[in-house]
């Protein structure tokens, strides 16, 4: 096999593939879209699966009857595997292995179960180990980016194996019950999280290992416990220095949620761990590293949803308010990133320049069930897949600016199953500067159909309303100027306080001027209310007053928790900018009087 194709000349274009009940192919990537000459087509309903390798040279794929290898750079056809009930496969980092599982089953004879995960010399052809792997989840060996190593969950242990070698393992992780593990991404010296859930009262942990260094009670890098997890999610940084783990329990006992009950842990190799403060309640739908390693972002709270980046301190660097979004993903470069609302959501997308805190563009991508960035970081892919939906099955290909450069919708008979870019390697695409004007594109845009509102019969012929079940709140660099209160200091925090208490006061010596100017108290006879509640004479005007009273009471007290530095909810940010308003209407009321 040849790898120097990409090395000898400038990058291509990525392909597209394109798998559903049209059968299997392959489209080429922008500016043409056109169908590929590297893979002819494969018709029929029968193709189960397909995937690139992770430098995109090698592609296999599955047709129902084998498991096909071919070289992409020159088309060639490398191997073919007699694996008709196949249904994953995947390659080793450098392409040394094809791993391919199949359902597992038994046979009367062999009550032990017949292997159902292979792994094949993709050099040679030859199988070299064939392992028994019951469950889909987590079916894959993982591998180091150099291949030196590869571990499996074997019997609630990690075992390791080094340089390929699958006859025996090198090592092995033994903790209770092993539930899950991450190897770090990168080269030496690797490192390992592992989850082990709690039982009988104790609680559940995570723990980061450096490979080999298993044995003793401090063998471990760092280490995390918590009460609240049924299940975790462990992501690693591009760096390997630290681990975020998304800890989720089944059921949340406050009935709060129907979706039970999330937290975020930070872990370093280094020992340190924090809790993330999430400063929305809710769910926690998505959490994302920038490549760069020294920030993420957090997609959390009930709808809508806030969306926060954090730095290794897991303080808060950038707020992007609160919107319809479940989502995000980092471009390759990790320059720009798209916050997206999709699945039950409307596929509301925005797009970021995360170096700037600058909106670039809000595309709507409606029933979109699938997101993936180009590897040149400039391109997107969506689309609307089986089964997830069966209907308005198709793709669009978008600039981040926006712009759909392609689309394509399956027949109405027809149904698609799977999407994909061919991977790059980092660094064969570089980094672009940001752009802010929508590129050009032939294909018409679609204005996104608005479901309207459902109308009782007794308000259908009247006048709209424009309330909103949800407000939105504006990113923290595009709030309104009474938001930004807090950023004031706390001398002019305290002349703005006094000048608008000297101006309650002189509101309430003028309302207060006619009782003071009688000239005897009233009779004991007379209702006392007459005089120390109601001014005007006019119940309805007296208790206009003492209500918008109260309102400025709550904003002063709003005021002073921003000034404190607390995170004001948009609803408070909406009653502070009323203010003027309820000042205007006092006087108005008050002079009158």
């Amino acid at each position: 096999m040849s790898f120097s194709f990409r090395d000898k000349m400038a990058p291509s274009t990525p392909l597209l593939t394109v798998r559903g009940s049209e059968g299997l192919y392959m489209v080429n990537g922008p500016p043409h879209f056109t169908e590929s000459t590297v893979f002819p087509r494969e018709s029929g309903k029968n193709c189960k699966t397909c995937t690139f390798s992770k430098d995109g040279t090698l592609f296999a794929w599955g047709n129902g009857e084998k498991i096909n290898v071919i070289n992409v750079t020159n088309k060639g056809l490398l191997h073919s595997f007699d694996l008709p009930k196949a249904v994953c496969l995947e390659f080793s980092p450098k392409n040394t292995v094809l791993a391919t599982w199949q359902p597992y089953t038994t046979s009367k004879d062999d009550t032990a179960g017949i292997p159902n995960l292979q792994l094949y010399d993709v050099k040679t052809g030859t199988c070299l180990k064939s392992f028994i792997q019951k469950k889909m989840q987590n079916w894959c060996p993982s591998w180091s980016e150099d291949e030196t190593l590869c571990a499996r969950n074997v019997n609630n242990e990690v075992h390791f194996f080094e340089n390929n070698n699958f006859n025996t393992f090198a090592n092995k992780l033994h903790l209770k019950k092993i539930n899950d593990f991450v190897l770090s991404p990168g080269l030496q010296p690797y490192k390992v999280a592992v989850y082990v859930p709690g039982s009988k009262g104790a609680p559940s942990f995570v723990r980061l290992y450096q490979y080999p260094n298993f044995d003793g009670p401090h063998a471990a890098l760092a280490n995390k416990s918590f009460f609240k997890a049924d299940k975790v999610t462990m992501l690693w940084n591009k760096k390997a220095t630290a681990v975020l783990v998304i800890a989720s329990t089944d059921v949340d006992k406050t009935g709060a949620s129907y979706y039970g009950e999330q937290t975020l842990h930070y872990i370093a190799t280094n020992g340190e761990s924090a809790v993330v403060q999430l400063p929305k309640n809710g769910p926690i739908y998505d959490v994302v590293w920038n490549s760069s390693s020294t920030e993420f972002c957090a997609v959390y709270g009930f709808m809508p949803a806030k969306a926060t980046i954090f730095n290794l301190k897991c303080d808060p660097v950038f707020d992007f308010g609160t919107g319809p979004r479940n989502a995000a993903y980092y471009s390759p470069h990790g320059h720009i990133l798209v916050l997206a609302g999709f699945g039950n959501l409307r596929g509301q997308m925005e797009v970021w320049d995360v170096k700037n805190y600058k909106l670039i563009s809000k595309p709507v991508a409606s029933d979109s069930t699938y997101f993936a960035w180009c590897p040149d970081g400039e391109h997107i892919l969506t689309a609307t897949c089986a089964p997830r939906l069966r209907v308005n099955n198709g793709y669009k290909i978008w600039h981040y600016t926006g712009a759909v450069l392609h689309k394509y919708d399956v027949p109405s008979n027809a149904e698609l199953w799977q999407v994909s870019w061919q991977p790059f390697l980092d660094g064969i695409f570089p980094e672009k500067a940001i752009t802010y004007q929508a590129v050009s594109s032939d294909v018409p845009s679609e204005e996104p159909k608005v479901a309207t509102a459902y109308r009782p019969p007794a308000l259908r012929n009247k006048p709209v309303t424009n309330s909103k079940l949800h407000e939105e709140g504006p990113p923290q660099n595009m709030k309104p100027q009474p938001g930004n209160e807090k950023l004031l200091s706390k001398t002019a925090l305290k002349n703005q306080r006094k000048h608008e208490a000297k101006k309650a006061a002189k509101q309430e010596a003028r309302s207060d001027k006619s009782p003071d100017m009688a000239p005897t108290p009233a009779p004991q006879s007379t209702p006392r209310h007459t005089l120390s509640q109601s001014t005007s004479g006019d119940p309805e005007i007296d208790k206009k007053i003492k209500n918008l009273k109260k309102k400025l009471k709550a904003i002063e007290q709003l005021k002073e928790q921003a000034a404190t530095g607390k995170q004001l909810e948009k609803n408070q940010l909406a009653k502070i900018q009323k203010e003027k308003a309820l000042l205007q209407e006092l006087e108005d009321l008050e002079l009158g009087i």
